[in-house]
């Protein structure tokens, strides 16, 4: 990676964290005024200046497990720019920041606050059954989106909108195995190492047992180090810095998404190490991000598996459904694809929306 890519790169995420900024504040700033003006909030019908009923509003309570990427960031920004007042919705957002604790109490004043729905994007995959019982004795629905839980009685949980995190991982590994036979290395052995997202949720369940089925199959695939990024870019450049201190041999870096891919591609740089289509090393990402993709434009990540964080519009067809007293689908999976440089441009990047 040069050092005028990486510069570029680096002002764009500076600007991207500029603006989410400015957004984050904005909505902190709504929802205190929401804490403090309970009457306000509870009240779903009033009168409008010109005397008019006002319509009356579904109220959703939503646990995002935080803001660790820019994924989840846009997934965010997804549902606050669908469930407005606008559209006949009141949001009341809570930022968990990485805790099963914090969604778990958020979801009980959820019920406290008696919303007519609860949309959970857990951090984790298990330890639901308890607040889930919970919600569901209220009678308030609960819509899982992205990551799932994992429960004995699914019907904790109306419905689930998300990636099938598992046939990503196969998605990279059918095409890692292309990749090395076109280079005429399908013999070698080849040192991988694999950057995990945050443990124990589905993402990295999922994604870390499509390559484990890629190294089964494979005698000569050999996991040189296998660590967990918690999908931040902090955190996995120092595991690759301290992995390339130890040995300079590796020749796959699987990352579990863009922000680590980041990360990584920082350290080799620093140790005298290219990566992506033309470079020393493969390195294959997750979520397709505008900045992964961008990165992935230039040659410097060699594939992007798609994980599509725009899940507002799936979530509020979900609710349409109920409010119409339909029953939706019990799960929803996103149609996804995988990109290599070749197959981007940036009139096609700036058209995804994140």
């Amino acid at each position: 990676m040069t050092g005028e890519k990486r510069k570029q790169r680096n002002q764009k995420q500076r600007h991207k964290g500029k603006m989410h900024l400015v957004k984050n504040c904005a909505l902190s700033i709504f929802l205190i005024l929401l804490v403090l003006l309970p009457a306000c909030s509870a009240q779903k019908t009033g009168m409008t200046d010109t005397g008019e009923e006002a319509k009356e509003l579904v109220v959703i309570g939503f646990s995002q497990l935080g803001n660790e990427s820019d994924w989840r960031i846009a997934n965010t920004e997804s549902m606050v720019n669908t469930f407005t007042e606008e559209a006949g919705y009141e949001l009341l957002m809570d930022d968990a920041r990485q805790s099963q604790e914090k969604q778990i109490a958020a979801i009980r004043n959820f019920i406290l606050r008696e919303v007519d729905y609860i949309v959970l994007a857990p951090v984790v995959i298990s330890g639901w059954e308890e607040v889930l019982s919970e919600a569901r004795d209220a009678g308030v629905p609960v819509i899982v989106m992205d990551r799932r839980v994992e429960t004995e009685d699914d019907s904790l949980y109306t419905a689930w909108v998300g990636s099938d995190m598992k046939a990503e991982g196969e998605r990279a590994v059918r095409w890692l195995e292309e990749c090395l036979k076109e280079q005429g290395r399908e013999n070698e052995e080849i040192s991988i190492v694999h950057i995990q997202g945050s443990l124990n949720s589905s993402a990295q369940l999922g994604r870390t047992a499509g390559l484990d089925e890629g190294l089964a199959a494979h005698d000569n695939w050999k996991l040189a180090a296998r660590e967990c990024g918690e999908f931040t870019q902090a955190k996995a450049y120092e595991i690759m810095r301290d992995i390339l201190k130890v040995s300079k041999d590796v020749d796959v870096v699987y990352c579990e998404n863009d922000n680590e891919a980041f990360g990584v591609m920082d350290a080799l740089e620093e140790a005298g190490l290219t990566c992506g289509k033309d470079g020393d090393v493969i390195l294959i990402s997750f979520d397709a991000t505008e900045l992964g993709l961008t990165a992935c434009m230039d040659g410097l990540i060699n594939l992007n598996v798609e994980c599509n964080p725009l899940h507002g519009p799936r979530v509020e067809k979900i609710i349409s459904t109920l409010e119409a007293g339909g029953t939706p689908p019990k799960e929803s999976y996103v149609e996804e694809t995988v990109f290599e440089p070749e197959m981007l441009t940036e009139e096609l990047i700036q058209k995804r929306g994140y």
